[in-house]
């Protein structure tokens, strides 16, 4: 309790990054990691327009889909599904996925950002096809999806460190009051109203993807106010809700209620009714969501070019002129195409293609994922090791467990996910944190969080590897819903499109996976080709 307490008034002073620059002696050992990221230098060549002028002939295609994450693996896997071959994806860094990536050591894959799908909504069609053609869904009962039990979470679900001891379930159900209990049950209460609710239009309040949300003027008013002011408003006061609602927040969104618009602050509790026959839980893979977006990438191999900056796309009568540089031959080449899917990021689109992306304020959360090594599990008083764990006494959202779908718990060596939101700071005085701190003192600040959640683990962490996410997430700040770059994006037509969870305003693998199959959709019926739609 001593400890708990300590970490308390450490937090007080700043985030858990600021408050921990003193931990740790100058006569410790180096501990083995490495420090990775998103390729910050080819991004500043992109920032700084430094790429050499295309020469030689001009390059004919048919699409270009420019950026290979979620949303662009996802444009080309529909691309591929239509029958159509005559595409290629190009994408800055070496290996595709966005923040979906994952790596690997000797004792299990792992991600490196994104580590869970819930299971989808009803109106995730395009999602639920996929699941199915890759296993996860196996069939149905009654109509409603069955999915391959071992794609599923494995119990325990989630565990949280309350006062000293471990719990199940991530709101305390011990040592609060009887006013913190009441709020969380009225609180439970409004989501299940609101997750219930249809707009006079139809359909539900909130939706995922969230381009099938109704467009009531009575739910849209909520982006018009943040997360903080709506529940104040609601008299949800409890220190103890507040508490949760804020790990909430941060793990959704990178951020704190009082930047959240309302709306998206809601949508995290009544977005989701999972359409599953054995109820609404999360899909999750040692790797985590690199599970998926390597399946998406095998789909689409052939087609495959990372290490290719797209520098430049300007209109060319009812076509594009696509500029990039390859990273390995040192040159540019200027292609001709009938269509380009821009499937990057809002400020990276904005920089490529300024014809074509409109303008807005959209902002970036900043994330640190550090994946710890350790030669036993971890394990604490109270309920026993869970997938994600969670301490009331950090600042840092906790950690999951990599081999927790894959093995027994049988106390041998595991990696240990750790995930930390840079969210009290301006998102560009957290970057900064961010890249200016070294790799030693990244390590002494996941190590004294880890120990503090638990201590049995002194001795047993064998390696701390630090991968930082300058622009891990769009933040859904309020008026997010009619900001008007987002609504370009939608409103755009070929010969350029849009695919990317920015035009959701929500980082979520359904949004991103949703906008590449719409924007897949438009070029193929651009081009004049038959399909089914899938969304």
């Amino acid at each position: 309790m001593k400890a708990e307490q300590t970490r308390r008034q450490v937090l007080a002073g700043g985030t858990l990054a600021a408050g921990a620059m003193a931990l740790g002696g100058c006569g410790e050992e180096a501990m083995a990691g490495d420090l990775g990221g998103a390729d910050w230098q080819r991004g500043h060549l992109l920032r700084d327009r430094r790429f050499p002028e295309p020469n030689g002939a001009v390059e004919e295609i048919d699409v270009v889909i420019a950026g290979g994450g979620a949303a662009g693996l996802a444009a080309g896997w529909r691309l591929a599904e239509a029958g159509f071959d005559r595409f290629t994806l190009f994408e800055l860094e070496d290996r595709t996925g966005g923040n979906a990536r994952n790596g690997r050591n000797a004792v299990s894959a792992y991600p490196l950002g994104a580590h869970y799908l819930p299971v989808p909504n009803r109106e995730a069609k395009a999602l639920r096809r996929m699941l199915g053609q890759f296993g996860m869904i196996t069939g149905e009962r009654d109509g409603v999806p069955v999915y391959d039990p071992y794609q599923l979470c494995a119990d325990l679900e989630e565990r949280l460190l309350w006062r000293g001891r471990w719990q199940e379930g991530l709101f305390p159900n011990s040592g609060v009051t009887a006013t913190d209990r009441a709020q969380h049950a009225a609180f439970e209460r409004r989501m299940t109203e609101l997750r219930k609710s249809v707009g006079s239009d139809g359909r539900p309040a909130f939706a995922i993807p969230m381009a099938f949300s109704s467009a009531d003027p009575a739910f849209r008013a909520l982006d018009g106010m943040n997360f903080a002011q709506w529940l104040d408003g609601e008299h949800f006061t409890s220190p103890v809700l507040r508490a949760y609602l804020r790990y909430c927040c941060r793990d959704d969104y990178g951020s704190e209620p009082e930047h959240v618009s309302a709306w998206a602050g809601i949508h995290y509790f009544a977005g989701r009714r999972g359409w599953a026959s054995d109820g609404d839980r999360e899909l999750t893979w040692p790797e985590g969501n690199g599970r998926l977006v390597s399946l998406m990438a095998g789909r689409i191999e052939s087609h495959l070019k990372p290490a290719h900056s797209v520098f430049r796309v300007e209109p060319d009568g009812d076509g594009a002129l696509v500029d990039l540089f390859d990273h390995a031959a040192r040159r540019s080449r200027r292609l001709r195409a009938k269509a380009v899917i821009m499937a990057m990021p809002h400020f990276v689109a904005a920089r490529v293609a300024p014809r074509f992306a409109g303008e807005g304020a959209m902002s970036y959360a900043p994330w640190v994922v550090a994946n710890v090594t350790v030669g036993r599990h971890p394990e604490g008083k109270g309920v026993s090791l869970a997938w994600d764990n969670v301490s009331t006494a950090s600042e840092s959202l906790g950690y999951v467990v990599a081999t927790h779908q894959s093995e027994a718990s049988d106390g041998g060596p595991t990696v240990l996910t750790w995930y930390l939101p840079l969210s009290k700071e301006k998102p560009e005085a957290a970057r900064k944190i961010m890249m200016t701190r070294p790799l030693r003192e990244w390590q002494r600040i996941v190590r004294d969080d880890l120990l503090d959640m638990n201590p049995d683990l002194d001795g047993a962490i064998e390696r701390i590897d630090v991968w930082r996410w300058g622009h891990a997430m769009i933040r859904p700040t309020p008026g997010f819903l009619s900001d008007p770059a987002r609504g370009a994006a939608i409103a755009a037509r070929p010969p350029v499109l849009f695919a990317h969870s920015d035009m959701s305003g929500l980082s979520l693998f359904e949004e991103a996976h949703y906008r590449g199959v719409v924007a897949a959709e438009a070029a193929l019926d651009h081009l004049g080709l038959p399909f089914e739609s899938f969304a």
